[in-house]
């Protein structure tokens, strides 16, 4: 057999390793090494089994990430999220289904922090679902806001899909931070507008609240969760002036966050040991699969797929639309049974050259890849996201009710990547000015 024919069958054969749920780690590595020993040699298999892990763990840039997974533990373990649904339920109570969209906006805030979509609708749904079903809201619109506003720690930096695409596609990570606030906001707002929208044509989704909160009272809120923003700022205006590379904002960030927590008295021996062990385990988890990522974008190399992709792409002349809906409804298909971080390792080293050739802006491409496994987490069949909510209401709610709860958050993601792909400076408007 070709390489390339070695290539293609390496393929195949992943996605049915994958298909029968063996751990992408163990997918990825293994199919990736036989097909090296199948093109090199097996002498090849022990030199790059040998070296490649320690090049790709000595990089400083990915020092990054557990930085930014401890962060989002320290506020998380020491209370500095607790009050932040509560800030926004006085806010936003008095709207038509203002419970809902609190928690959108919470969810916006705690994604900020965690950097996580799963670790925010678990954390989020676990506060607000019941405060929502208390006052009689629909159980798909509250359990459907949670897992859709959860997505949102995919895109609104600092995320670790972010980190990832940029490291694997020699982009800045910075600028890819930068590049993702306005989508992000922009997805929070359309949530928002979606909400108030379907909630003022159907009041019995989300009887209105009855309690009278004082300008006194929200304000006072406020008091309480200034620190998240401050550390969420920290983090993005020193990457947006320079002042600081990545690793350099995450490290800061993280020192932030204990301080805050000191500065709390909530920084004790229980939380500190949970937040590193958290950060630790998810840490151990993303470099798992990522060495596989790593065998599996060098045994490629050595089929020759890039180079055949590239001129694939160049050959079939896909013009940008076309190429986008290629590429999403790829991602869409792969989302039934990828996790997200999976998902984005296994297809960008494909998908590279495609986008090279097309003249896409790796920056403006990162945050569209993002953005399609963000809609992945929320759509049918899998819907991690959903499984996430539903682990959390157990029996009271089915996951047919929650699905249902979807549908209408989906279309208002539809409405935002239209907006994105017609106005692309929403993406490019802030790193064009860093």
């Amino acid at each position: 057999m070709t390489p390339l024919v070695i290539g293609f069958a390496g393929i195949g054969a992943l996605l049915f390793l994958l298909a029968l749920r063996v751990p992408i780690a163990v997918a990825l590595g293994a199919v990736s090494l036989i097909g090296i020993g199948f093109i090199r040699g097996w002498d090849a298999v022990y030199g790059a089994a040998r070296s490649m892990p320690y090049a790709f763990v000595a990089k400083w840039e990915l020092s990054a990430v557990p930085m930014f997974l401890l962060m989002g533990s320290i506020a998380y373990y020491s209370g500095l999220t607790t009050s932040l649904f509560r800030a926004m339920r006085l806010w936003f109570s008095r709207l038509p289904g203002g419970l809902a969209v609190a928690t959108n906006f919470g969810c916006a805030g705690f994604a900020a922090a965690s950097g996580s979509s799963m670790a925010t609708a678990a954390s989020m749904g676990r506060l607000t679902i019941p405060e929502m079903r208390r006052y009689g809201y629909d159980p798909g619109l509250a359990t459907g806001v949670v897992a859709a506003a959860g997505t949102l720690g995919s895109l609104i930096p600092p995320s670790i899909m972010l980190i990832i695409f940029g490291m694997m596609t020699e982009t800045s990570i910075g600028k890819l931070f930068i590049a993702g606030i306005f989508p992000g906001i922009l997805t929070a707002l359309a949530y928002a507008v979606m909400i108030i929208a379907r909630c003022t044509w159907r009041p019995e989704l989300a009887p209105p609240v009855t309690e009278t909160v004082t300008w006194k009272e929200r304000f006072q809120v406020l008091a309480e969760i200034w620190q998240l923003p401050i550390l969420i700022l920290i983090v993005i205006v020193s990457l947006y002036t320079g002042i600081a590379t990545t690793t350099e904002a995450a490290a800061v960030g993280a020192l932030a966050a204990f301080v805050m927590a000191a500065m709390n008295r909530t920084l004790t021996f229980d939380v500190m040991g949970s937040s590193v062990l958290e950060a630790l385990k998810s840490t151990s988890m993303i470099l798992f699969i990522w060495f596989g990522a790593i065998f599996f974008s060098r045994f490629l190399t050595f089929a020759g797929l890039p180079q055949y992709m590239a001129g694939l792409a160049e050959a079939m002349a896909f013009s940008p639309l076309l190429l986008l809906l290629f590429v999403a409804t790829i991602y869409l298909i792969l989302g039934m049974f990828l996790d997200p971080l999976g998902l984005m390792l296994l297809t960008v080293p494909i998908f590279l050259p495609f986008f090279e050739a097309s003249g896409y802006d790796k920056i403006w491409m990162g945050i569209m890849v993002v953005k399609f496994i963000e809609i992945g987490l929320i759509t049918p069949p899998v819907r991690l996201n959903a499984f996430v909510v539903k682990g959390i209401v157990g029996d009271s709610i089915s996951l047919g009710t929650i699905f249902k709860g979807l549908i209408w958050f989906i279309a208002a993601e539809i409405v935002v990547v239209l907006l994105l792909i017609m106005f692309p400076d929403i993406v490019m408007a802030l790193p064009n000015r860093m």
